[in-house]
């Protein structure tokens, strides 16, 4: 039987009952559509987060919102002990629309990026020849790709790898939008190296955009070396750069590719990593597997929000609505002392505010901003994260703008 409760008694029962490994907003949130989210007191925001782009198709968008219930009742798992009438047809699907032979279907992104971390280890034993156990992943400093033992091993943010060691060998982290120091690691470890994971752009770490032209140089390198170029899409995929990929800015295509978040529309967990037979096909029966992984649930629902992004053109509303943004912020942001810079692609956006990452400051602007009817989050301490669902209209945007510009207004000095 569902209980109502007020936003402070929900408040309190995760804090009483539920692990503080989270530090939310303090808002309750009851229901979603489009772009809009509610509070339990009824009050409406604009989402500009969207689940850290799980929703890029917006809340509760129909087309999914039936994809699940209609199959839900039909049939949720069968796990992969048999067949299921629906993962072949979205196999089909993703791989012919991303361009790859094979899809390993999984859950989280964690879960697909530490799929595509043992794919690459295994491809370079048995197809590339490098001795037992001495194969190495590049990845980059500020890099966020998870939470598991393994990716927290290669990560140097503190909050996330402090006691939790012993780490994960086999990895070397280089400076992220440097592709000297690309270059100087495959030298340095010459015949060893596995692959290179990599953010198109980085999310977490702020909204960090390399320089034009360094995904190109990386993925040349790659090829060099024969060492395999991994695109973490997870949370730039399915249309929020402005391209259905952020790599497709720059027309290169990953050996490994890790997708998820919106891969579902937020409606369910599904990720997914995609490679050609070459690659792919190290991976024999029992070697590596999912209980819920390419479930007929899953399946159904990851085609429908793909047919939403495609249908819709999300990918070409998120570069329209993008560069409107970063141009609108950028008239404010040239008279004011408080935001300092905007950056971003498409609809993955983020300012700078003009104070230390131990300041509070951000906190302070997304609380207001929360008072103001738009919810946001800081990353680092001093990073604001814009990320609406694509399915917002030019007059939300700008209204979003409007709401966003007053809120930084109240702190300017």
């Amino acid at each position: 039987m569902s209980q109502t409760v007020t936003s402070a008694q929900a408040i309190e029962l995760e804090n009483k009952y539920g692990a503080h490994n989270y530090h939310p907003l303090p808002v309750v949130l009851a229901k979603g559509e489009g772009v809009y989210v509610w509070d339990v007191e009824g009050k409406k925001y604009y989402d500009f987060l969207s689940a850290y782009s799980a929703v890029n198709q917006g809340h509760c968008h129909p087309v999914i919102v039936k994809a699940i219930a209609d199959q839900a009742a039909t049939l949720a798992l069968t796990s992969r002990a048999f067949y299921n009438d629906k993962l072949g047809i979205y196999e089909e699907k993703i791989t012919k629309l991303f361009g790859f032979d094979k899809v390993l279907p999984m859950n989280s992104g964690a879960e697909a990026v530490e799929t595509a971390l043992k794919l690459c280890r295994k491809w370079a034993y048995e197809v590339k020849g490098i001795a037992e156990n001495q194969a190495k992943i590049i990845v980059c400093e500020n890099n966020f790709h998870g939470r598991t033992t393994t990716i927290i091993s290669f990560s140097n943010d503190p909050d996330a790898r402090k006691n939790y060691g012993p780490y994960t060998d086999g990895f070397i982290r280089v400076a992220y939008n440097d592709i000297d120091a690309l270059k100087a690691a495959m030298e340095a470890n010459k015949g060893n190296i596995a692959g290179f994971l990599v953010e198109p752009i980085q999310g977490e770490a702020g909204v960090y955009v390399p320089d034009a032209g360094y995904l190109t140089a990386a993925k040349e390198l790659c090829k060099q070396n024969n060492a395999l170029f991994i695109a973490d899409e997870v949370q730039t995929g399915i249309a929020r750069t402005g391209k259905m990929l952020a790599i497709d800015h720059e027309n290169i295509k990953a050996d490994i590719l890790v997708l998820g978040k919106a891969l579902s529309g937020g409606a369910y967990p599904i990720s997914a990593v995609l490679a050609n037979d070459e690659v792919m096909n190290v991976i024999k029966p029992g070697q590596h597997g999912s209980t819920f992984g390419g479930n007929p649930t899953a399946a159904a629902v990851a085609m429908a929000a793909l047919d939403v992004v495609l249908d819709e053109k999300l990918a070409d509303n998120a570069e329209k609505l993008g560069q409107l943004f970063r141009a609108e912020l950028n008239k404010y942001i040239a008279n004011s002392n408080i935001c300092t810079l905007v950056r971003g692609k498409g609809l993955l956006n983020a300012i700078i505010i003009n104070d230390t990452e131990e300041s509070d400051t951000a906190w302070n602007i997304c609380l207001k901003l929360r008072d103001n009817g738009l919810l946001a989050k800081p990353t680092h301490g001093n990073i604001i994260r814009f990320a609406p669902p694509l399915v917002m209209n030019e007059e939300q945007l700008l209204d979003c703008v409007r709401i966003i510009t007053e809120t930084l207004k109240e702190f300017e000095r």
